[in-house]
């Protein structure tokens, strides 16, 4: 019976319009009658999609409270209740002239109670945001004014997306499902994003150790050793090589001296054997002393730990002599 009252008003109300509403062909009036009632059938059957498409399209063509009345109440069914109330207002806002059919003053009382019974049932939420006072704040994408953040902001139930962003800083997102009557916060808290690491200068060279006086004073006696040895290495191939002359000589001389004497006419050669006998003797004198000195000199310097692993071994052989070592 109600559906059948409620059919019967908007066939009443849009077939006895008002003056202001004379100039509406009897086609357009037509066309809106079939799809108020097209509307209210599918309201009954809780198609509130089909309801709000038919009853705006009948309200642009004439435009009256019962018509709106069945867009609020769609509204309503599809979960939209911050722009049912927003219809509900609007009827109450225009009224209704005073000539109106009776179907209109009752939709202007009806949406009065319904909007009586919606407004408590709609969620409130408060949205908190820090880090930074120029974010950009969107509900389900939707743009939030900067002077609604705080505050109290009647939200249509179930799940919304409540996203933050500003420069700088990385973008924050909370989901949340609204129920009927709820009061919720919502805190989007903004962190500044860090830096690229920088490309790092290439670290200085460090500086070379200072090895301090002992250390220099032992590299002198190292060199001073170094040069000992050489010498002696000199000294002692000088010896070596007088040695094997003198040894030539005598032998020479033995066989031309019979017993030991020679005469007047081989007294140059006689003076030559001496002198390279006193050249060998001389050349092993300092060899022996260089070289000794040397080994000396270097083994007996303060080391550094670089150095620690030095060792020389003298080399002598015939015609040569030297040493052999590691620094």
């Amino acid at each position: 019976m109600a559906r059948r009252l409620g059919i019967a008003s908007l066939l009443l109300a849009l077939t006895c319009a008002p003056a202001a509403l004379a100039q509406v062909s009897d086609a357009d009036r037509a066309t809106a009658r079939s799809l108020a009632v097209e509307g209210q059938e599918a309201i009954d059957r809780k198609d509130f999609s089909a309801a709000l498409d038919r009853f705006r399209r009948a309200d642009a063509i004439i435009h009256a409270p019962t018509l709106l009345l069945g867009v609020a109440r769609a509204q309503v069914g599809m979960g939209q209740w911050i722009a049912a109330q927003e219809s509900y207002n609007r009827i109450l806002r225009e009224g209704a002239p005073e000539r109106s059919p009776e179907p209109f003053f009752e939709a202007i009382a009806a949406a009065q109670r319904e909007l009586d019974a919606l407004a408590p049932r709609i969620p409130q939420v408060l949205i908190s945001v820090r880090g930074t006072d120029t974010a950009d704040v969107t509900i389900d994408g939707e743009p939030v004014p900067r002077a609604a953040l705080g505050v109290r902001r009647p939200v249509d139930p179930g799940e919304h997306a409540f996203r933050a962003s500003a420069a700088g800083f990385a973008p924050v997102e909370v989901k949340l499902t609204l129920a009927e009557r709820a009061s919720e916060t919502v805190a989007l808290e903004l962190k500044p994003i860090a830096p690229p690491p920088s490309s790092a200068p290439p670290a200085p060279a460090a500086p070379a150790p200072d090895r301090g006086p002992v250390a220099a004073s032992g590299s002198s006696r190292t060199v001073l050793g170094i040069a000992a040895l050489g010498l002696g290495g000199v000294g002692l191939a000088a010896g070596a090589v007088g040695g094997v002359l003198a040894m030539g000589k005598h032998s020479d001389l033995s066989e031309r001296c019979p017993g030991g004497r020679c005469d007047a006419s081989l007294q140059g050669d006689v003076d030559s054997y001496r002198a390279m006998g006193t050249l060998s003797t001389i050349g092993f004198v300092v060899g022996a002393v260089g070289v000794g000195a040397g080994a000396f000199l270097i083994l007996t310097a303060p080391r550094s730990p670089q150095r620690a692993g030095i060792w020389i071994t003298p080399v002598i052989g015939l015609g040569s002599a030297g040493a052999k070592g590691s620094f």
